[in-house]
């Protein structure tokens, strides 16, 4: 990757899109501090990634779910909690919240080893607000939901916004991102081809969807190579 620079200002969010291998997901572990760049800052919520206890302020969504399988989602976000310094008390009456919210309260004595695809990614949204984090990092959080679960979850996201959440997400489901995000990142074998909103993206490619204008300039750059 080279040459790839964004900004997102509070209460703004910016979907991540391209190709199967555009770059999506290292720009995601950069974030994350999962890895680290040979050149070039990062700055997440105007600090370094590196910075101890940044992570704390970041609720973090992996696009596939790696829970301990005898494990609750209580256990789970108890454990979350805990790295984040937030007392006991707090943790239950955060996740009950959340649980609630995403129709997992009934279900949160079992292991997470008998949770549907959906349930799991619910379960995986829970842990990623448990800290009430001011930057949300999410990697295709339809995943595995069904048309229900992912009106619940597109109610969420919008609902987080109003809250002045900042929120960064990955998504192949570009009807998702074109309602939900501020920005648009487009990403084609690790150089940047589009930064703007989706109204912009749209009026450059003259085309009426996203997933048409994707197509278009996708199939353009291909031609180019």
């Amino acid at each position: 990757m080279s040459n790839i620079s964004f900004s997102l200002n509070r209460g703004q969010s910016l979907g991540l899109i391209g190709p199967n291998g555009a770059g999506k997901s290292t720009c995601i572990k950069l974030l994350m501090d999962f890895i680290r760049p040979d050149s070039g800052t990062i700055s997440v919520l105007g600090n370094s990634p590196k910075k101890s206890g940044i992570r704390r302020l970041v609720g973090y969504l992996p696009e596939t779910a790696s829970f301990p399988p005898n494990l609750t989602v209580m256990d789970m976000l108890s454990f979350t909690g805990s790295t984040c310094d937030m007392p006991q008390q707090d943790v239950r009456v955060v996740a009950e919240k959340w649980l609630r919210y995403l129709d997992l309260w009934d279900h949160r004595t079992r292991p997470l080893r008998n949770y549907s695809k959906g349930m799991q990614q619910r379960a995986n949204f829970a842990i990623a607000l448990i800290n009430d984090p001011q930057l949300l990092i999410l990697d295709e959080p339809m995943s595995g939901l069904d048309p229900i679960g992912r009106a619940m979850i597109s109610e969420l996201i919008q609902h987080l916004k109003s809250e002045g959440k900042t929120i960064v997400f990955c998504s192949h489901i570009l009807e998702d991102v074109d309602r939900l995000v501020d920005h648009i990142l487009l990403l084609h074998k690790g150089k940047k081809l589009f930064y703007g909103t989706p109204t912009e993206f749209l009026a450059q490619e003259n085309r009426a969807t996203m997933t048409e204008a994707f197509v278009r300039k996708i199939q353009n750059e291909e031609g180019n190579v």
